[in-house]
């Protein structure tokens, strides 16, 4: 007696589809997502190209470069997950990108907050009285008990150090990891032990914490006498970019890696997954473009001398006096 087996349609188990195959199987409700959220990402691109003329006109020049880059990270990011929607294939390359982008808006991030003082010396000077809070996260935000280090040109350049690392080494291993692709020994859902995968994604891991304690060390020294340019909202925007950029993506490709996601034929579980991934990003990114905008569109006046108050509620130490 011949018992009927369920089997699996063979595109499941293939390569994405092709961008051609894409627009010829979409239907009405396909249509129209896919026009809106190509739409969403072209109004971010424009949005951000009339911000930098804004910035470059009003900004001082010290700042211009700096912040035209932290704008520029959702638009960018929407922009390529608008790429990678209607280019499965090329899903690997943009998200490679923008990361490699976004590694770049970390150490421009805290770049910004030291110029957002009046630069290196400026920030030295505030600083002679305080020291800086280490105990912050992503890595000791438990670790209570570690001391409080002094504020120096030396603790001033470990700090640009330990973000700068994060966007050289992440373009460094993108390149690698295209060349070891090409060699086709590099496969994002070859989760072997043998893989190159499996290795370089968790040193690059590695190398994001370590990246985000030095930002986080300064916003948490900074955040009070910056806060009338809203750099809590500032930062709050930019840790929301890196969670959807990075975390979300993460979560919904190994949902997609381990078949939570399902097959929807010519999607794979995976390239599903990913598509899922980028449509959301795009409507995430075009919400944060907009707050963005409001947040930096301002007058870039110097701000005021810091007043000697000791009883000013801030997170900053006092230094101790001498005895």
């Amino acid at each position: 007696m011949n018992e009927s087996i369920p089997t699996m349609d063979p595109r499941c188990k293939g390569k994405p589809p092709l961008a051609m195959d894409i627009i010829l199987q979409l239907d009405l409700f396909g249509i129209i997502l896919y026009s809106v959220l190509t739409f969403m990402a072209a109004t971010s691109m424009l949005i951000f190209i009339e911000e930098c003329v804004y910035i470059y006109k009003k900004v001082p020049a010290n700042k211009k470069s700096t912040i035209i880059w932290v704008n520029g990270a959702a638009p960018v990011i929407g922009t390529m997950s608008c790429l990678g929607m209607w280019v499965p294939r090329a899903t690997m390359f943009t998200d490679m990108t923008s990361a490699c982008y976004f590694a770049i808006v970390v150490f421009k991030f805290l770049i910004l907050m030291i110029e957002e003082v009046g630069g290196d010396e400026a920030f030295l000077r505030r600083a002679t009285k305080h020291k800086l809070k280490i105990s912050t996260g992503p890595c000791c935000c438990c670790c209570l008990c570690l001391p409080y280090a002094a504020i120096s040109r030396r603790s001033l350049f470990l700090l640009k150090l330990g973000s700068f690392q994060f966007a050289l080494l992440k373009v460094v291993f993108t390149v690698l990891s295209i060349v070891l692709w090409t060699n086709g020994t590099f496969d994002l859902a070859d989760l072997s032990i043998t893989g190159s995968a499996i290795w370089i994604n968790p040193f690059v891991g590695i190398l994001t914490i370590i990246a985000l304690w030095p930002v986080a060390i300064t916003f948490m020294h900074l955040r009070t006498t910056l806060r009338t340019i809203k750099i809590i909202p500032k930062y709050a925007m930019y840790q929301l970019v890196l969670i959807l950029s990075q975390l979300q993506s993460a979560i919904i490709n190994i949902l997609a890696l381990n078949g939570t996601i399902a097959c929807a034929p010519p999607f794979s579980s995976a390239a599903r997954g990913y598509m899922m991934s980028q449509q959301l990003l795009i409507l995430e990114m075009f919400i944060i473009t907009l707050v963005t905008r409001l947040l930096y569109r301002r007058l870039y006046d110097p701000l005021p001398e810091e007043e000697c108050d000791d009883n000013e509620n801030t997170k900053m130490v006092t230094l101790p006096k001498a005895v």
